[in-house]
């Protein structure tokens, strides 16, 4: 059965200050088939201490928000044309400037300080992310080296300790293995070693269980929860399972053909949602526990073609409300509740019971 993390009033007490604001993000791709337009404009923040869960079907831009911001998308093709993505670092070393930095105007020297040191990646296939011809520690010390100034004795006993912190076992003897000779489950904590090395501020997992099986999945999640907890840290956790979301998130974005559709604290979008492509999500979903039959429902139709720029609700193709002025602009996002924003032209989470 499906639990949810915590309520409003608990949320609003808890996180106090932004880490993270992202406006109007607009990311292409500029290919042979033509422009691709990936991302339209998205736009979502995080709070200090927060876990944002952002969910979506397939190629519904979630990796390419976050892969953008960390500048990790090849360009060409890819080019991002707009927008601004503010990093209110609490650690900036720099004369003390609390000033925000802006991660898309970041040169490649600004982004590698950023990326690794402050912001960590947990990317979805680690045997593809980690390099196949270093051993594990030295792919943990180099990040030490480079953004502590560690020197390689310090590294490798540092990387032991990250090792046995995330659960290898024999840290000191894996130390010198290859990513080859761990298991999916150890290849994914090493990958959580390298991406908490330098103490981040934020930690940012693309999908991290979705190869491993459910018993490993659920070590994963734990493990996470558990260093964001202990290393005060804030995480963006993208992933197509809603149970995990409904799990660990504090606040969810819905995505949806490369826009935000819906933001909102966990409980109000499972008991309120206020999206149409959010409420086809959850009546998806198996209800544990209800009495009766409980037919699942599924989505009609394919997502929009990405090579034409939005000109109306990209979900209108499939939604069953879609009425003429769907077809005719793109719906602003609105606040339904404090907290609470869905982009529609209709307030379905006032319609409900």
């Amino acid at each position: 059965m499906i639990k949810l993390k915590k309520n409003n009033a608990q949320r609003e007490t808890e996180f106090m200050a932004k880490i993270l604001e992202v406006n109007d993000l607009i990311t292409r791709f500029y290919t042979f088939d033509g422009v691709v337009h990936a991302l339209s404009g998205v736009s979502f923040d995080l709070d200090e201490g927060e876990t944002l869960g952002i969910v979506g079907e397939s190629g519904s831009g979630k990796s390419v928000t976050m892969m953008s911001l960390l500048h990790l998308l090849p360009t060409p093709p890819a080019r991002i044309e707009g927008g601004k993505a503010l990093f209110y670092s609490n650690r900036n070393e720099q004369n003390n400037n609390t000033d925000p930095v802006d991660l898309l105007q970041l040169d490649k020297s600004g982004i590698r300080k950023i990326r690794g040191g402050k912001i960590g990646f947990i990317f979805q296939d680690a045997l593809s992310a980690l390099n196949p011809v270093m051993t594990i520690g030295r792919q943990i010390s180099e990040t030490l080296i480079e953004h502590l100034g560690m020197t390689v004795d310090e590294a490798k006993k540092r990387s032991i300790e990250l090792l046995e912190y995330v659960g290898i076992p024999e840290a000191e003897k894996r130390f010198s293995a290859y990513p080859h000779q761990f298991s999916g489950g150890m290849r994914q904590r090493t990958m959580i070693a390298v991406a908490i090395a330098c103490n981040p501020e934020i930690i940012i997992a693309d999908e991290p269980t979705t190869a491993l099986d459910v018993t490993v999945q659920a070590q994963i999640i734990e493990l996470v929860q558990r260093l964001k907890k202990e290393m005060k840290m804030s995480v963006i956790w993208i992933t197509h399972d809603l149970g995990v979301v409904a799990g660990m998130a504090d606040r969810v974005l819905v995505m949806y053909a490369g826009s935000a559709v819906e933001i909102a604290p966990v409980d109000d979008l499972f008991y309120n949602p206020g999206h149409p492509y959010t409420i086809k999500l959850l009546g998806a979903l198996p209800k544990i526990g209800e009495e009766g039959q409980h037919r699942l429902e599924s989505i009609d139709g394919t997502p929009p073609d990405l090579l034409s720029p939005p000109a109306h609700c990209q979900f209108a193709w499939r939604c069953p409300h879609a009425a003429e002025k769907c077809w005719q602009a793109v719906p602003a996002a609105r606040e339904i509740s404090p907290g609470h924003h869905a982009a529609c032209f209709f307030d379905f989470a006032a319609r409900r019971p």
